[in-house]
């Protein structure tokens, strides 16, 4: 079984090639990115009395104010979170460096057909008949590899930016997690892939930084299609651009609006399953914008590779049966990677005929 997150992406995930567009010379957009017109639901900006919430992590009530974040949106944005704000700036000042490269120099670091590090298109691309406009670098273990092929004289100051934002991520991303156990009632003695101190210390995350260029035709293109994270939470830093929007009760997007300083966090599918349901996955997309660049980068942190992950026990009872099978990251990845969207209704378990879909299975969906 593989233990790390770039093996698992060698052996499962196979990407489509395709031309990369330069979007800083087309004046329309191209047939390849066209989308067509989206009407599945309507999208509105947050109000004062609905809106995505943001939660100061100073506050004494910082555990319930997440659980019920977690449990009625899936999403929020933190404030007082401990990351600098002279790191924030620098990991987009450095992101914007790479993505401001000629296109020709952007794909000497392009990423490997059965790799996961390193510059390329959306990983969901393969699932959309049209692509998307935007661009991104994924970034698992160390990033000096690929900035080398970037800037063979100067890549040292991208590489100490990154590995710092991906040192301070980390400790974050622990303590979030450990605040939205702590609103489900679980302690660090029922989580035994916690590890003795309790810092997650063989979890596994990547860092993946996203571009999406201003578009001649925002109505015709999508920056990111709709999908929920394959990650216990992630954790995103978006420039003062607006354009992730998240579905709010499966009837409306609503945008979640850059707040100073702050980071927004998401629930992933794997914390949906631990919480068996309580805390949905949210489904987000990004949208593009005619003036204004936007950038993102998100810290995508999960479990370690082989753990078992299934729904606390504390939160199964003879009324509320376990909702998903036991699963790992692994397996988890290897759905997604067949499955897409679909991955989550594969691993829930079908109580009435006490059985659940195999996600190992190499043909169509079934119960077994």
């Amino acid at each position: 079984m593989p233990s790390r997150l770039a093996d698992v992406y060698r052996d499962h995930y196979h990407l489509h090639h395709h031309n990369h567009l330069d979007f800083g010379s087309v004046h329309e957009v191209p047939e390849s990115h066209a989308w067509p017109p989206l009407d599945d639901y309507p999208s509105r900006d947050s109000t004062d009395v609905d809106s995505v919430p943001v939660i100061d992590l100073t506050d004494p009530e910082a555990v319930k104010l997440v659980g019920h974040a977690c449990m009625t949106w899936g999403v929020f944005q933190v404030t007082n979170h401990g990351i600098p704000i002279y790191l924030l700036k620098a990991v987009e000042s450095e992101s914007c460096r790479l993505f401001s490269l000629p296109p020709k120099q952007k794909l000497k670091a392009a990423r490997l057909p059965d790799g996961i590090s390193g510059y390329g298109l959306a990983r969901i691309s393969s699932f959309f008949p049209k692509l998307m406009w935007s661009e991104g670098f994924t970034i698992v273990e160390s990033p000096t590899e690929h900035a080398r092929q970037l800037w063979p004289q100067d890549y040292s100051n991208f590489c100490d930016v990154m590995e710092e934002y991906e040192k301070e991520m980390k400790q974050l991303a622990e303590r979030l997690l450990w605040l939205m156990l702590g609103s489900l009632g679980i302690n660090k003695e029922e989580i035994k892939w916690g590890g003795y101190k309790g810092d997650f210390g063989d979890a596994c995350a990547a860092l993946q930084l996203n571009s999406y260029p201003a578009c001649p035709e925002p109505n015709r293109a999508m920056g990111l299609a709709a999908h929920t994270d394959s990650t216990l939470l992630t954790v995103l830093y978006q420039n003062n651009t607006s354009g992730l929007q998240v579905l709010r009760d499966g009837t409306c997007w609503v945008t979640v609006p850059p707040v100073t300083g702050g980071l927004v966090v998401n629930v992933g599918d794997l914390l949906h399953i631990l919480s068996n349901g309580h805390y949905p996955s949210v489904l987000h997309r990004a949208v593009v914008n005619y003036t204004h660049h936007r950038l993102s980068i998100a810290y995508l942190y999960g479990p370690p590779m082989n753990v078992q992950i299934s729904p606390f026990s504390k939160l199964v009872n003879p009324s509320q049966l376990p909702l998903y099978r036991s699963v790992t990251w692994t397996e988890y990845l290897r759905a997604k990677a067949k499955h897409f969207n679909k991955a989550l209704s594969l691993v829930r378990l079908y109580t009435p005929l006490n059985g659940f879909v195999d996600i190992n299975d190499n043909s169509s969906v079934k119960v077994v």
